[in-house]
Parts: structure tokens; C-alpha cells; sequence
């Protein structure tokens, strides 16, 4: 057979070879495809389940420790501080001896003014029994002068014995008087003297300085033998510490509820100090403007602080409990993410599949031992399963491999 003969043949053979190549080829793709698809892994996610519980509807801020009573203990004389009676930093009570000032100055004044109260007791004695002798013989000389005068009118007497009998009494009088004068002027003297005996007496107690209220001693700024002035050296601060006040502020649009609930009876205040125990108080104060440039008013409440775990200047974390809403759904704040559109959350369905789910937050609060939780007003239902960690790796319909609960959660 010729080579033209066989062309045709040899181009079918060809044609067939290239053509189950081709399919070969087309197989092996699709077959690839497959294998990759099934081989993507599942993502590594934590999960935890929307549960439905009480919700208390509670206000949060941060509030400052503040002493209801603040007293700079200042001397009220000027001396040298004899001694200290106290501690720096120590809780003293009311009425409770501090210093000791020198009142040697004051304490001669007081012997001297005492021994002219005794001078001036001694003239009102003498001037009641001068009195007394010049009442008598003002009274005998008054008889003579009227004896003299009948007598004269009888002419036994001439005119010139009458005129000395009469001036006799006359005398006498005066000199009676004079006794009186003398009398009023010793009670008078004796009035001052014992009113410059009080001042004297008042200056001495105040050597002895004592706490005006019940409290803690600060620094002490005078040491025993530093001089001090009359009102012008501090010598220690006291702050009252039992009971305290918690200043804090919350956002003017919550003002009508705390009002409401302050109405129905006392509004109970917690405050967490930074070694995490907790004090209970009453809100006591709401101040009487807001302040414009926050938006916020400022509030007090008094907390008893018997055991001195809020202290005066420190920062704490303030709640106070307006209501209990009931049957809320609760998620891990943490779950929650924020988007373009607002917050969502991602939820896998029963096929393991993610899926993103728009969703209403109503607040976040922190249960007692819990991590902070956000209240879902709508979006998820009570035990769907929401990703709590691991939202970064996710895509729509992304396979999920869960891990054990996250702890706290």
C-alpha cells in the first residue's frame, strides 16, 4: 500500500488519541476541583448558646470617696506645743485630746486676777460694815437734828446748836453714801475681775486641743516644742470616715427613672472599691442643675463604711439598681460585633454552617462573677448558638468546627 493510502487512516488515530487525551484531561480537572472543595477546613470557633434570665436595669458610673466632715485643727492661742497625745493616721474620737499648748502665761494671770477678785470681795465686806455703823449713826444724828430743831422752836435751843445738829446728820448721810458708792464700785470691780477670770480660764482650755469631730488624723505639722500662732498654723487635718460620701455622675436622660425610684423609697447604691469589695449605701443628694458641657448630673450617696473599705479621695465603681426586667435574652457582650449597618452577631445553624444576624442591644451589665453581658432586645432567639470567639476567620456560609466553652462564659 502506498504512503497516500495510509494518510487518512493514520490522521483518524490521531484524532481519536488527542481526543480521549483532552477528556482525560477534562476529568482530572473536575476530579481536582472536587477534592479541593472537600478538603477546605471547618473554622475554629468558641460558641456559646443565648439563654433568657432576669435583667437588672441598673445605672454605672465611676464615682469619687468623699469625707462628709473635713477639719484643719488650728491652735486658738499662740505657745509652744508641750505634747502630742496621737499618731499620724489614727482614728481618733470626738473631744478626744490632741495637743498640749504652754498656758504658763495665762495660768499667772489667773492667780493675779483671782487675787484681786479676793481684794475686791475684801472692800465689798469692809463697805457693808461701814454701812451698817453709818446707818446707825445717821439715824442717831437724825434724831438729834429733829430733837434740836422742837427744841429750838421751844426756845431752849438757839439757832446755831440747831444748824449743828442738823449738819451732823447731814454728815452722816453722806458718809452713808459714800459707803453705798464705795459698795456698788467692789461689786462692779469684782464683776470685771471675774469676767477677765473666764477669758483667762477660757484661753487656758484651749492649751488643750481636742478633736471637733470623730475621724482620721492626718500629718501631723506641729511637733512637741514647735511655736504656733493663734489661728493661723494647722496642726493636723481630720476627715470623718464613717460615715462617707460617693459622688458620681449619670447621663441627664436617665435623671426621670432615678427620680421615680427615689420617690417609692430609698434608691440602694453599691460601690466596688479596687480591692473588690463592695460597699452598700443610699442615695442621699441629685444635685440641683445639670451640667451642660457633659450632659450629666452629679448625685451623693451615703455609705455607712463601718469597716473602712472606702477611703476619702479613692475612685470606685458605683451601681445602683432601678428595676429587674424579666425573661431578656442574655449573649457575651463579647460576641457581639459592630458593622457598617450596626451590631450583629454570628450564628451557626444546625448544618455547622455561620450565618451574620442583625441585632438590637439593648445594654450591657456585669453579673456578680460573670463577664459582662449584652441584652438583646431582638435578632436572636433563646438557645441559638452565637460565635464568641474566632469572627475574624468567618465568612457567609463558612463551616464552623466548634471548641470547648469559653471560660465565664
Amino acid at each position: 500500500m502506498s504512503l497516500v493510502n495510509k494518510m487518512p487512516a493514520l490522521t483518524i488515530v490521531l484524532t481519536a488519541a488527542c481526543a480521549g487525551a483532552a477528556l482525560g484531561l477534562i476529568a482530572c480537572s473536575r476530579g481536582s476541583a472536587k477534592a479541593d472543595a472537600s478538603s477546605i477546613p471547618a473554622v475554629a470557633v468558641r460558641l456559646v448558646s443565648a439563654t433568657v434570665a432576669d435583667s437588672p436595669l441598673e445605672i454605672a458610673a465611676i464615682g469619687n470617696v468623699e469625707a462628709i466632715a473635713s477639719v484643719d485643727v488650728k491652735a486658738r492661742i499662740t505657745a509652744p506645743v508641750t505634747r502630742v497625745y496621737f499618731a499620724e493616721g489614727q482614728e481618733v474620737k470626738k473631744d478626744e485630746l490632741l495637743f498640749d499648748l504652754d498656758a504658763e502665761t495665762w495660768n499667772r494671770q489667773m492667780a493675779e486676777i483671782e487675787a484681786t477678785i479676793a481684794k475686791d470681795v475684801a472692800t465689798e465686806k469692809q463697805s457693808e460694815a461701814n454701812i451698817v455703823k453709818d446707818e446707825v449713826t445717821f439715824k442717831n444724828a437724825q434724831l438729834v437734828a429733829n430733837r434740836a430743831k422742837q427744841l429750838k422752836g421751844e426756845g431752849i435751843l438757839s439757832q446755831e446748836q440747831t444748824d449743828q445738829a442738823v449738819t451732823t446728820a447731814e454728815a452722816a448721810n453722806a458718809s452713808l453714801d459714800a459707803d453705798r458708792a464705795t459698795l456698788e464700785s467692789a461689786k462692779a470691780a469684782e464683776k470685771t475681775d471675774r469676767a477677765r477670770l473666764d477669758e483667762t480660764r477660757l484661753l487656758v482650755s484651749y492649751a488643750h486641743v481636742r478633736a471637733s469631730i470623730a475621724g482620721r488624723a492626718g500629718a501631723i505639722a506641729a511637733k512637741e516644742g514647735s511655736l504656733v500662732k493663734e489661728n493661723d498654723t494647722t496642726l493636723v487635718t481630720l476627715l470623718q470616715t464613717s460615715p462617707v460620701y460617693v459622688s458620681f455622675s449619670i447621663p441627664e436622660d436617665v435623671l426621670p427613672e432615678v427620680r421615680r425610684y427615689q420617690a417609692t423609697g430609698s434608691l440602694r447604691v453599691s460601690a466596688l472599691a479596687p480591692d473588690n469589695r463592695e460597699s452598700s449605701g443610699t442615695l442621699s443628694f441629685i444635685d440641683n442643675t445639670v451640667d451642660t458641657s457633659t450632659g450629666t448630673i452629679r448625685l451623693k450617696a451615703a455609705f455607712e463604711n463601718a469597716d473602712r473599705v472606702l477611703w476619702p479621695g479613692q475612685f470606685v465603681n458605683v451601681r445602683a439598681r432601678l428595676s429587674t426586667e424579666h425573661n431578656r435574652i442574655l449573649i457575651p457582650s463579647q460576641a457581639v460585633q459592630t458593622g457598617p449597618d450596626g451590631k450583629y452577631v454570628w450564628v451557626v445553624s444546625g448544618d455547622s454552617s455561620a450565618a451574620m444576624r442583625k441585632v438590637r442591644v439593648l445594654r450591657n451589665y456585669t453579673p456578680p462573677g460573670q463577664i459582662e453581658q449584652a441584652v438583646i432586645g431582638e435578632g436572636i432567639n433563646p438557645g441559638e448558638k452565637v460565635v464568641l470567639e474566632g469572627q475574624l476567620r468567618l465568612s457567609p456560609g463558612a463551616h464552623v468546627r466548634p471548641l470547648s466553652a469559653a471560660p465565664g462564659a
